[in-house]
């Protein structure tokens, strides 16, 4: 049995080819039964997201796997199947375990260590689950997947630095103030980024958020989103007194707060920080309010700096999480490999307790006179003895069964515990020949 993966992602297709494979709630279930009918394939699961849509599963035959697999991708694409082929990879064994550890671990995602990939690969396997397309094989390996990216996450902490802009500018906040619980945002005009950064601190329990837009019923719209309050544009001046953190994104060209602004407000405030963030570009918010005494401008370039410096540590962490998943990699492959050779284990202790019984049944029958107590004692010395001979070569194969010629030492015992090699039986079949002959 082999694990695979085959798939696209941001690395090997544009977003147009990712959208037509895109797979929906619905949709999924069909999909994953589909893929199992396969005779080649054991075990599936589906993982869909907007930057990669991959199967995982278990085959005994991989390019039967992967042949048939593309050609329900090519059927439910509409691409052809040659023309499919150029955007997918196809891994197996090793290099298939390390890239599902990859991906749990969001080593694999556009940007290292975002946390979302683990809720969606959890999603992909309990679907899985459900559909009963992922059995002993698989439920090992995405357990094993789900607890190497706990282990990375909490020991290189990779997820807590900021990497987007929006998010470092609730980070910095956090810095000044410390608890953002009694502190009102102004949210000054309706940038993308603006919004998702006032998004971002409304999540983190911010006390009030004030909107104003030149266009007030825009400035309505995001205030309800946010729970807080609209303002006129031309009444701005009346609230900045009251907010501890601004968000500045409009589309002026010039400045609108300056720094006599400030001066006036801090005296209002009576020494309490202001925190702005100015993203807008050109920028709105005169440079030297940084001047003003508890007064903190940040512009997309100071905040960019702080990604940037994040982004390397994040690199950093991902190269010690890159060691800790090779050796986690390595167990989950002999875990694998010893399984292999369960089935040749098995064979070779059912050969050892047909020996057991048709000695006993030998023995007891020559000693009719002992009772059950005795009998049961003679079966548990037995049992003994062939446990402990048996260890040691048990112990061999599955040593054996992680090493790169493995299948040599594998042919080897199956050879040696082969049928023809039972001398005993191969006599008795003679013998009943011979008597049958003579009949």
């Amino acid at each position: 049995m082999e694990i695979f993966a085959i798939g696209l992602n941001y690395k090997t297709a544009p977003v147009d080819v990712r959208e037509k494979l895109a797979i929906s709630e619905d949709q999924l279930s069909g999909l994953l039964n589909k893929i199992t009918e396969v005779e080649s394939i054991y075990e599936a699961s589906v993982l869909s997201t907007c930057n990669r849509v991959e199967i995982y599963g278990v085959t005994d035959d991989p390019e039967d796997a992967f042949d048939k697999i593309i050609q329900i991708l090519s059927s439910y694409s509409g691409l052809q199947k040659n023309e499919l082929e150029k955007y997918l990879f196809k891994l197996t064994g090793r290099e298939a375990i390390k890239h599902i550890f990859k991906v749990s671990a969001s080593l694999d995602s556009m940007v290292i260590g975002e946390p979302q990939i683990v809720c969606q690969f959890k999603d992909a396997f309990t679907k899985a689950r459900e559909e009963k397309t992922a059995r002993h094989i698989l439920t090992r390996l995405f357990d094993k997947a789900l607890n190497v990216s706990k282990k990375i996450r909490t020991s290189t902490g990779i997820s807590r630095r900021a990497v987007s802009i929006s998010y470092a500018a609730v980070e910095l906040a956090k810095k000044i103030f410390g608890d953002l619980s009694d502190k009102n945002v102004l949210l000054l005009g309706a940038g993308e980024m603006a919004e998702l950064a006032a998004r971002h601190l409304s999540s983190s329990g911010v006390k009030h958020i004030f909107v104003s837009n030149r266009t007030f019923e825009k400035a309505v719209q995001l205030a309800e989103e946010f729970g807080g309050s609209a303002i006129r544009f031309d009444k701005l001046f009346e609230f900045l007194p009251e907010s501890d953190i601004v968000i500045v994104s409009t589309g002026a060209k010039e400045p609108i707060l300056r720094k006599e602004h400030f001066e006036e407000i801090s005296k209002i405030r009576k020494g309490d920080p202001v925190f702005i963030i100015d993203i807008s570009v050109p920028r709105n918010v005169a440079e030297d309010v940084n001047d003003v005494d508890n007064v903190y401008l940040y512009n997309i370039d100071d905040l960019k700096v702080v990604v940037d410096k994040n982004l390397e540590e994040r690199k950093l962490a991902a190269l010690s999480a890159e060691m800790m998943l090779d050796e986690e990699v390595h167990k989950f492959e002999h875990w694998l490999n010893q399984l292999k050779v369960a089935p040749l284990i098995t064979k070779i202790r059912n050969y050892a307790d047909e020996i057991r019984e048709y000695q006993l049944e030998k023995l007891f029958n020559q000693m009719p006179y002992l009772n059950e107590k005795e009998r049961e004692n003679i079966d548990l010395a037995v049992r003994a003895i062939i446990n402990k001979l048996l260890h040691r070569p048990t112990m061999y194969i599955k040593d054996k069964a992680s090493k790169e010629n493995k299948d040599f030492y594998v042919d080897i015992l199956e050879e040696m515990f082969s049928s023809k090699w039972d001398l005993r039986k191969l006599k008795e079949k003679e013998k009943k020949k011979k008597n049958v002959k003579k009949d």
